[in-house]
């Protein structure tokens, strides 16, 4: 039985995906450790691509199956099959099928080999024409996105941004990374960023770039989170404290470039697996006088008030500025994710601002591109903090939005979508 390790990895990966809400940047490395460059490419595409397209492919499945309720390893077989066949020229049809079909052989799904052959032999002749309810229904299905969600960014950004950011979250975005030694950009087949100072921009990761960033000579960090980080600014003498670090991206970054600086870094989060991978990602930056704790930001923090001139709180939020890398995530989310998710950060943000010194900065962030997370938080914090005002945050001109915060989007700005607030303390 003949299967190609990139399509049994992506497999395995989209099945736990399914079935575990499993997520691919956690996946992905793992399965791909040990196949060859084309294959890991091949995995990488299979993998990325049917979730960017699942709705849309579920639909076509749907269509050709009249409805039938799938075991998950079947659906994720079709999923992969009718991917290859609507979306990828250069594989041959019979080996997206006779794959796919032993897949589901070896998921000990036997009885469904027939099914599965006759489904994605149907896709690959004749794909059928959708019909849809309206024109929201038509965007959800054909950029996979859940219905609710195109409807709530229609309701914040208007009808027309909010179809152009749904096709950009589907499309293969340049990868951003910086210099983490002394090395040279030379090295590497890359461009430097428009707007953020030593980040540099690739459309293809190839062997020497994987090499390097094993090496610790350059770390991945999109250019958006980059951004964020060189916003951030530490006094002579200054204490730091990033509230929420794992796993410690922009905290190793932000120490870095505040080094002559900063007296005292602390970085911390929930989970001791979170805060020791935070305090080994700093290590791998070259950054070793960050101190780690462990404690649930949601209660009072173990530190003493007015303690820190510099407080950064990277909120955890619903991610959907993220969706290009992390498609799935869409499909995990609900309305109710984010109500639970604003109060939460609301917390977190009260609880850090009381070890704010006079004078002082305190920092919001998130990945998310919904206003409850962002603008309301803040708003709802401001109006019980009166000691607190917006500044607007040190980035290039264009983020910075009418109300003095700053955001940025994948469909506007080539990066992931981000929301960054900069508050004194009078």
């Amino acid at each position: 039985m003949k299967i190609s390790p990139a399509r049994f990895a992506a497999f395995n990966v989209l099945l736990r995906i399914e079935t575990e809400k499993s997520f691919s940047s956690i996946l992905l490395p793992v399965y791909e450790s040990g196949l060859s460059a084309a294959d890991r490419s091949l995995c990488h595409e299979l993998t990325l691509g049917t979730l960017r397209r699942q709705i849309y492919i579920d639909k076509i499945i749907d269509n050709y199956s009249s409805g039938k309720k799938l075991d998950a390893a079947v659906r994720v077989a079709l999923r992969l099959g009718a991917y290859q066949l609507l979306h990828l020229d250069k594989v041959p049809e019979y080996s997206a099928v006779n794959e796919s079909v032993n897949l589901v052989q070896i998921a000990k799904k036997t009885s469904a080999k027939g099914f599965v052959n006759a489904i994605l032999r149907r896709i690959g002749k004749d794909k059928p024409a959708l019909t849809y309810s309206d024109e929201i229904d038509r965007l959800s299905v054909e950029t996979s996105h859940p219905r609710w969600l195109i409807e709530k960014w229609i309701g914040e950004f208007g009808g027309e941004q909010a179809a152009a950011l749904a096709v950009a979250n589907n499309q293969v975005s340049e990868q951003a990374f910086r210099l983490l030694g002394d090395g040279s950009i030379d090295n590497y087949t890359a461009r430097c960023s428009e707007f953020v100072d030593g980040c540099y921009l690739t459309n293809k990761i190839d062997s020497t770039l994987i090499a390097a960033a094993e090496n610790s000579e350059i770390y991945f960090q999109d250019e958006g989170s980059q951004m964020i980080a060189c916003s951030i600014e530490i006094p002579a003498g200054g204490n730091f404290l990033d509230v929420c670090a794992a796993p410690g991206g922009k905290t190793g970054m932000i120490v870095k470039r505040n080094a002559s600086n900063v007296q005292f870094a602390v970085a911390g989060d929930l989970y001791w697996q979170r805060a020791t991978v935070l305090r080994d990602n700093c290590l791998r930056q070259g950054v070793g006088n960050v101190n780690v704790v462990q404690y649930d930001a949601e209660n009072a923090l173990p530190f003493f008030d007015n303690s820190f001139d510099t407080v950064f709180v990277d909120a955890p939020c619903s991610g959907t500025g993220t969706i290009r890398h992390n498609p799935e995530l869409r499909y995990f989310l609900t309305p109710a994710d984010i109500v639970e998710l604003s109060a939460k950060q609301l917390k977190i943000l009260a609880n850090a601002s009381k070890l704010v010194t006079r004078g002082g900065s305190l920092v919001y962030s998130t990945c998310s591109l919904e206003t409850e997370e962002n603008e309301m938080v803040c708003q709802k914090f401001l109006s019980e903090n009166a000691d607190f005002q917006i500044v607007k945050p040190n980035v290039p001109k264009r983020f910075i939005t009418s109300e003095g915060f700053a955001r940025t989007f994948p469909h506007r700005d080539n990066m992931d979508g981000f929301f960054i607030a900069q508050l004194h303390k009078r």
